[in-house]
């Protein structure tokens, strides 16, 4: 759990390229962030922010040295690869299960955050409200939930800056027909709008918008107050969201229609791995690249002999600071297409006919 710091000191604010705001989280202890819940609805229709969600603390760290606005965060206790060499007592929320969200945020100290909570863990609205002041402590500047209305109303009220998500929620999917576009009908696009209307009425500031038709998703974030970050939904919403993944390249194709990819890490961590180390009987040893590399470091009167006997970790190291080289030009490039315009393309929306747009426009009243 995070704890108020024995000395509490209040950091100067940071001017320059890159300002940054003196901030105090829920559990008292201040820090410094890029932005604040009142400085992104003050961009609200001026300027489009960038945000990812990184799954490791490289990731978000090099996303906070390239720029990124924001950042969401999941802190679900059933996925392993957050939870690898942490018990899972229930009992320690921050300190064991929630440890790797707390990593994230330790790697990207000056972004703000909104820590996901997981759908099926929160089951009333007293757990919705522990959940979430857990992740506030830990140093989540927001929540985003997929729970229902009286979640987000309960989060809302106790002063808890909560986002919501509509349009295609991929985790409640059966609703809408599976994993599709969703706001292709005057009906669908009412239903979102409603949506949006709902979030407002129960206190959220932020509503993620997920594959929304573009045209529909303009004219939606003009009439809400919501924040609203799109993530295959054009560059009508507020702020551009794609999953550090998809912008790494980080996994096996295919990836999703409105990703774009800024690298092919997961190409390039197969290849070094490849060329590092080759299997022999049942082990691993060092390949002529790594001697290669550790050459560069030590000078080139390395033996193999010493380069076998230290070569695991090392190498490793080398492998974990190339693909970290390839990550913060990647995302350099992600937000500086954003900025210009480049990014969404029109390969990565969804179209509707203007019969759908007028016809919603129509029945909101223009």
């Amino acid at each position: 759990m995070a704890s108020i710091p024995d000395n509490p000191v209040v950091p100067p604010p940071v001017t320059g390229d890159r300002p940054l705001t003196r901030v105090m989280n829920m559990a008292g202890a201040y820090g410094l962030r890029n932005h604040t819940v009142k400085s992104i609805r003050d961009l609200k229709g001026v300027r489009q922010l960038v945000e990812t969600l990184p799954f490791f603390p490289e990731e978000a760290a090099a996303a906070e040295a390239a720029g990124i606005d924001t950042m969401k965060v999941r802190c679900s206790r059933g996925r392993r690869n957050f939870l690898s060499n942490y018990p899972e007592d229930r009992g320690q929320w921050v300190g064991d299960a929630r440890r790797s969200a707390f990593d994230i945020r330790q790697a990207a100290p000056h972004t703000f955050m909104s820590f996901v909570l997981p759908l099926t863990e929160i089951t009333s609205e007293a757990g919705a409200l522990r959940a979430a002041f857990d992740a506030m402590e830990a140093g989540a500047d927001a929540i985003m939930g997929q729970f229902g209305l009286p979640f987000v109303e309960a989060l809302a009220k106790a002063g808890v800056p909560v986002q919501g998500h509509v349009g295609l929620v991929p985790r409640k999917s059966t609703w809408t027909g599976g994993l599709r576009a969703v706001g292709k009908t005057v009906d669908e696009a009412l239903k979102i709008y409603r949506d949006l209307k709902d979030l407002e009425n129960a206190g959220a500031w932020a509503a993620e918008c997920e594959v929304v038709p573009a045209p529909l998703m303009r004219e939606l974030s003009a009439r809400t107050t919501l924040v609203t970050a799109s993530i295959g939904s054009g560059a009508g919403g507020d702020i551009q969201f794609l999953f550090a993944q998809d912008v790494l390249g980080d996994g096996e194709p295919p990836f999703p229609r409105h990703a774009r990819q800024y690298c092919n890490l997961h190409e390039m961590r197969r290849k070094m791995q490849e060329e590092f180390w080759d299997k022999e009987d049942g082990g691993y040893s060092v390949s002529s690249l790594g001697y290669r590399m550790l050459r560069e470091i030590h000078g080139p009167e390395i033996d193999s002999g010493f380069a076998a006997s230290f070569a695991a970790d090392r190498l490793l190291e080398i492998v974990n600071r190339k693909l970290q080289e390839a990550r913060i030009p990647a995302f350099g490039e992600f937000v500086a297409d954003v900025r210009s315009g480049a990014f969404p393309g029109p390969e990565h929306v969804v179209d509707v006919g203007r019969d759908v747009v007028d016809g919603f426009l129509e029945a909101v009243g223009g």
